[in-house]
């Protein structure tokens, strides 16, 4: 292990943080979560490359950005270094993967802020989206008091689409694994593995949304973090500049059920990408024994994972929110 953390280029975090004269928000921007995720890192570095050519200025607040939170994965290039960076987020008193270690200097980053603007990327085609979190609550799993906030920044960053549920139905699927016994002990048996950055945010009484901004080597993707990092910073009132309208029409989902693979026989009834829409009644993958899963309402299957291990989560089946996003209530909408 100390041989992986020691790897060149791989011990620090760069941060890059500009403190204005004025008050007003705190706000952070992460990258490369994931290393083989560049878009964010790209976008940011565009955005920093305008501040210090002096064409944008922070002006109030605070503003840090984070271009790769996963120095070791981005320089191998691939999704982890040692686990996910983006579950069981936490700190740790003694680490024992790389991404702990990040963890321990990541966390106490995003403590020190108002607001996450987490940017990533996906495996296959389709359009930038957004994930935002839970309705005000005071309930035990993920409390919160910031969704009319949260819901205006994640209606200014260009993409139609915004999914919510994660931790609803991430904690739903922990109870279905335990009930099946499956894996025994594994670490996605605990809720706490559903918590990456957006809810740790959260948890420090913040807000922050996750951008996916595009298929990963598609070159529209970082141009498309790199505008909604500067509407973010518009729309906060960290630079002064015009904030660009969102986009309409939105399409708001939620994330209602996730389904495990039991089985290398497991299949999906066709090769799905995500967020394809399916029919109530339809197919969307049949059980090694032949079992047929099919959807229970109209709605889409979303993350298809077709190499996801048995006893892991393979897809998650969405439908349209209970919480729409009508332009005309949202806080500072025009």
């Amino acid at each position: 292990m100390a041989e992986t953390a020691s790897s060149a280029g791989a011990r620090s975090l760069r941060v890059q943080r500009f403190v204005a004269l004025e008050p007003g928000p705190r706000l952070i921007v992460t990258g490369a979560v994931h290393g083989n995720e560049r878009a964010g890192s790209e976008g940011i570095r565009r955005l920093l490359a305008e501040l210090e050519r002096g064409e944008l200025e922070i002006v109030r607040g605070v503003a840090s950005f984070v271009p790769v939170c996963n120095p070791l994965a981005y320089l191998r290039g691939t999704r982890m270094g040692d686990r996910n960076l983006n579950r069981r987020l936490q700190p740790r008193g003694e680490p024992l993967e790389y991404e702990d270690r990040i963890a321990n200097a990541l966390c106490p980053l995003l403590a020190e802020h108002d607001v996450l603007l987490d940017l990533h990327s996906f495996r296959t085609p389709g359009q930038p989206f957004v994930m935002r979190g839970p309705a005000d609550n005071d309930g035990p799993l993920e409390p919160f008091r910031h969704a009319a906030a949260e819901a205006r920044l994640a209606v200014h960053l260009g993409a139609r689409r915004i999914v919510d549920g994660w931790m609803d139905v991430y904690a739903a699927g922990v109870a279905a694994r335990r009930k099946l016994a499956l894996t025994p002990g594994a670490v996605f048996e605990d809720p706490a593995y559903g918590v990456g950055t957006t809810e740790y945010m959260r948890s420090v009484g913040g807000y922050g949304v996750t951008l996916e901004c595009g298929q990963h080597d598609d070159p529209r993707a970082p141009e498309f973090a790199h505008r909604a990092i500067r509407n973010a910073l518009a729309l906060l009132g960290l630079v002064d500049a015009p904030v660009e309208p969102p986009v309409e029409p939105l399409e708001c989902l939620t994330l209602a059920e996730v389904f495990d693979r039991y089985a290398a026989g497991d299949r999906f009834a066709r090769p799905w990408q995500s967020f394809d829409s399916v029919a109530a009644g339809e197919p969307m993958a049949i059980r090694a024994d032949g079992t047929e899963l099919r959807a229970p309402r109209p709605g889409y299957v979303v993350f298809p994972d077709a190499g996801a291990q048995p006893g892991h989560e393979w897809f998650y089946f969405a439908c349209e929110s209970a919480r729409p996003l009508p332009m005309r209530d949202l806080p500072g909408a025009a």
